[in-house]
């Protein structure tokens, strides 16, 4: 139950009614009225500008219109009482009984409160990761791949039909720098002294398997050939392994997709062809020459006609080379027939999670999605900012070219699955993120991880402590739903539900602004209010979760936890972190 949206759907009904009885003009428009719990918690439960919104289409004062919404509002039998405040605000304080109720409702879902269908089932499609098929994946893309995953969990969560996706890069010249990079660990499999890595080629360590595998399967067969006769074996052999490998290290955070797309199959498919035919029957390619790079101009730069989109018309910077002076396609290219590809597969929204070294790339995807689809179709690009890893402060050096980064793998080995989730989830995807390896791992409230499953692991632990204190007490979820709720009445224990109540509107907003961290945010701040209510129980007895010589107060106190628990456990499930019973 969203207690928000019910009181949206009453606003609605209201300006209806009040239409019809010509208080108001008729077919108001409410698309930009916000309904929400007020700034300060003093002036009620919920808050709406509907009379500022309306102001001026409805040609009144907003006092006025106000004064009629909170004297309809009024009439509800759940409203203790309605404040006009300020310039034309609307405060709604709910009876005491309804905000206890909530207690009832949540456990009464469990896991599906919260749940919504504001997706409506549409199809979008998510593509993360998508990281060249060169290596293991390191921290950078470590980001990018949990902000993808939660993201597509959150965006299922209220109702969307999402598809994960993942985009093999193995078409470009990078596959080829990774073939003779296997060929040397090949030779190298065969005892030929290799030496040092040649510059241009990657060093890592990773590849000697790759050597050693294509030894076993060709044994000296392809040894001081011409590459023109290993080339295209080694290449598919070698972004195979690594497609593995990189399989491999996202299991490792249980990240999964639905479809892993080859760029390769857009070139021997003909997609690029037929993409970029749309985009010339609407008259978007011609044959030009770019500008020169902004800056110094480069020695060896000289004009050269290429095939051009029109990327200016749709607010990018310069128009975009499709294809090259020598007739071949640029990356551009393959990107605007995967997309297209998309597109035909029937996703009306896309989201792209990129690093923020793309951020360059943003508005010439979006200008061809707009251009192929007139505008019907949404891309949105996230970009991922990198992580700074540093132990106690110190940073911690990586370099992918070297081939001594720091792997995911290494990450999740020395910290665990869950505790690199959130905490890649604690910052806005935009945003810088520092990853110490000390402070993810220190019990204490600035270990944000650490106090969101303490608090999950507590009520756990009462409720153990509870039915050893009561062993004929009934602890399902069917009996603490049937307990008393009107035993809350203490402050802390009203703001804790209030708090959950908030829930349903918080994941809306989360799936909505496409940022699942504010899920992160919004478990820590429960948690805080959890530990808070125990530590008061400290002072006062009365407020402690289990009272020794009143078993049904200590079932209505167990009530209120494991609705905590329940919205705890909901929102880590979202965040793909295990919610543990005990720590």
């Amino acid at each position: 139950m969203n207690i928000f949206d019910t009181y949206a759907k009453s606003l609605n009904m209201i300006i209806t009614k009040l239409g019809e009885e010509d208080a108001l003009p008729k077919g108001l428009d409410l698309k930009n009225v916000t309904i929400e719990p007020p700034r300060d918690a003093s002036h009620g439960d919920i808050s709406t500008n509907i009379a500022m919104v309306l102001t001026k289409q409805a040609r009144m004062k907003p006092r006025d219109i106000a004064d009629f919404v909170a004297a309809e509002l009024a009439k509800i039998d759940d409203v203790e009482k309605v404040d006009v405040a300020g310039p034309g605000f609307i405060n709604i304080t709910l009876k005491q009984s309804v905000i206890q109720s909530q207690v009832t409702d949540i456990l009464n879902l469990k896991g599906k409160y919260g749940r919504s269908d504001i997706g409506g089932s549409e199809k979008i499609n998510v593509e993360y990761v998508s990281v060249n098929p060169t290596g293991p994946l390191h921290v950078g893309h470590c980001r990018g791949a949990i902000f993808g995953d939660a993201l597509s969990t959150l965006l299922e969560y209220v109702g969307y039909d999402v598809t994960r996706e993942y985009y093999i890069n193995d078409a470009g010249g990078q596959i080829d720098v990774l073939a003779r990079s296997a060929y040397l660990r090949y030779e190298e499999a065969l005892g030929k002294d290799i030496g040092k890595i040649p510059e241009g080629l990657y060093p890592g360590d990773y590849l000697v398997p790759v050597g050693q595998a294509l030894a076993e399967k060709y044994s000296d067969a392809l040894l001081d050939k011409p590459e023109s006769e290993w080339l295209s074996d080694v290449r598919q052999f070698a972004t195979d392994a690594m497609m593995d490998l990189i399989r491999a290290d996202l299991e490792t955070l249980e990240i999964k997709h639905d479809v892993f797309f080859s760029e390769l199959t857009l070139h021997k498919s003909g997609q690029i062809d037929k993409a970029l035919e749309k985009l010339e029957h609407k008259g978007l390619l011609y044959t030009g020459v770019l500008a020169p790079p902004k800056g110094t101009k480069p020695d060896d730069w000289e004009e050269r006609p290429q095939t051009l989109f029109k990327s200016t018309d749709f607010g990018d910077d310069v128009d975009r080379a499709v294809k090259k002076s020598d007739g071949s396609w640029t990356y551009f290219a393959a990107d605007i027939a995967y997309h297209y590809d998309k597109i035909e597969r029937g996703f009306t929204s896309m989201v792209d999670v990129w690093g923020a070294d793309h951020g360059g790339y943003v508005k010439r995807v979006e200008a061809v999605i707009e251009a192929l689809t007139d505008k019907k179709n949404v891309l949105d690009v996230r970009l991922c900012q990198m992580v700074k890893l540093l132990r106690d402060g110190t940073p911690v050096k990586m370099s992918k070219r070297s081939g001594a980064f720091v792997t995911m793998r290494d990450i999740v080995d020395e910290v665990g699955k869950d505790v690199v989730r959130f905490i890649m989830l604690t910052r806005k995807n935009d945003a810088s993120l520092d990853f110490d390896f000390a402070r993810v791992t220190e019990q204490s409230k600035d270990n944000p991880v650490f106090y969101v499953q303490y608090a999950h692991a507590r009520v756990h632990s009462v409720l153990r402590k509870a039915q050893a204190a009561f062993p004929d007490m009934d602890v399902s979820t069917a009996a603490l739903s049937a307990a008393d709720m009107t035993v809350f009445s203490d402050s802390s224990e009203l703001s804790l539900i209030r708090n959950m109540m908030n829930w349903p509107r918080f994941v809306e907003s989360a799936a909505l602004a496409r940022e699942p961290h504010r899920i992160a945010y919004y478990l820590f701040d429960l948690a805080s209010e959890f530990h808070a209510l125990w530590n008061k129980g400290n002072d006062n007895l009365d407020l402690r979760f289990i009272i020794e010589d009143d078993m049904d107060k200590t079932l209505s106190r167990l009530a209120l936890i494991s609705a905590v628990s329940h919205i705890i456990a909901t929102g880590l499930n979202i965040l793909g972190v295990e919610p543990v019973t005990e720590m």
